[in-house]
């Protein structure tokens, strides 16, 4: 028993960076909705939605974007051709609906994709932003993110996500154990932060960009799936009044995104729920746990040394 509970101690203070080995296959999964970034910020379309086209080409509604970054845009049309102009502080662009090019500051260029009128937005190849509005662009094939502009994460030192003092979290602290840091000092409080916070840096440590529910590319079952900048930190499922639900990383399932990230994948159910306030509870039926029962997942990690970070459920 004490040699059992010395290998969950080493795996809960185990933590390794993204590096290479070898890698479990992803899980084949519906595609997800193609997200754009702003600064690392995710930007908000309150209707039509960035898409990936049937040739591959990455769309995005130009006006959202284009007003994001300080641009004006115009619409007019000549009989049956309509046609959307762009203008910022250093660039034009002139377009034409149905067309694969566009006028860059004077030069015409193609882009091999149809700019397309969809649900009254006008959407445009993801090239087209970087060429006509001088932007850095990446697409984010893990993600199916665009990113625009620069990379610095928030983090959660930033002001704007406050400390709740442990004794107002306190129903979700019974195990508090999983509160401390590695000098065994008991953290003041906890971040509470929410998915569409993400991706953000915690502290000055990993970058936890998303966090999804996935089928299990090892066994049956679910797993909650974590991309982020380092590989194995544990996780915790917090349930009021409740002890936390300690979860180790599915090393076998571990998915290295050859870009300095990784899938760390989590298991919903676990024999780990055996142990309950540092005792073992033999006859306790750990299968029972279901995810929607948890409010928090607590995001566990050695480098933070002054607050507890914790996330809302978004599976419930």
């Amino acid at each position: 028993m004490k040699k059992l509970l010395l290998t969950v101690i080493v795996s809960i203070l185990t933590v390794s960076m993204i590096g290479s080995g070898n890698e479990a296959v992803a899980a084949a999964s519906t595609p997800k909705q193609v997200e754009v970034l702003l600064n690392t910020v995710k930007m908000k379309f309150p209707d039509a939605k960035p898409f990936q086209d049937g040739q591959g080409s990455v769309m995005v509604p130009i006006r959202f974007v284009s007003e994001a970054l300080g641009a004006k845009v115009t619409y007019s049309k000549e009989g049956k051709v309509s046609k959307v102009g762009m203008v910022s502080k250093d660039h034009k662009v002139d377009m034409t609906i149905g067309q694969t090019s566009a006028l860059v500051d004077g030069q015409n260029k193609d882009y091999g994709t149809q700019i397309i009128l969809k649900q009254n937005r006008t959407f445009v190849p993801l090239r087209l932003v970087s060429e006509g509005l001088g932007q850095k662009v990446e697409w984010d094939k893990i993600g199916r993110w665009v990113w625009i502009g620069n990379k610095e994460f928030r983090s959660t030192d930033d002001k704007a996500f406050k400390l709740t003092q442990l004794s107002d979290f306190k129903a979700y602290t019974q195990s508090i154990e999983y509160y401390k840091n590695l000098k065994n000092e008991t953290y003041p409080g906890v971040k509470i932060i929410k998915e569409s916070d993400l991706p953000i840096q915690l502290a000055n440590s990993q970058v936890v960009y998303s966090i999804d529910l996935v089928k299990d590319p090892v066994r049956s079952g679910n797993v909650v799936q974590i991309r982020s900048s380092v590989r194995g930190n544990p996780i915790s499922f917090l349930v009021k009044n409740s002890f936390a639900k300690g979860r180790h990383v599915l090393d076998a399932a571990f998915i290295n995104n050859g870009d300095k990230t990784g899938m760390n994948n989590y298991p919903v159910v676990s024999s780990l729920d055996l142990f309950q306030y540092g005792n073992f509870v033999e006859n306790y039926d750990y299968t029972k746990f279901k995810l929607s029962s948890a409010d928090y997942i607590l995001l566990r990690d050695g480098d933070l040394d002054n607050y507890a970070v914790a996330i809302i459920n978004p599976f419930k």
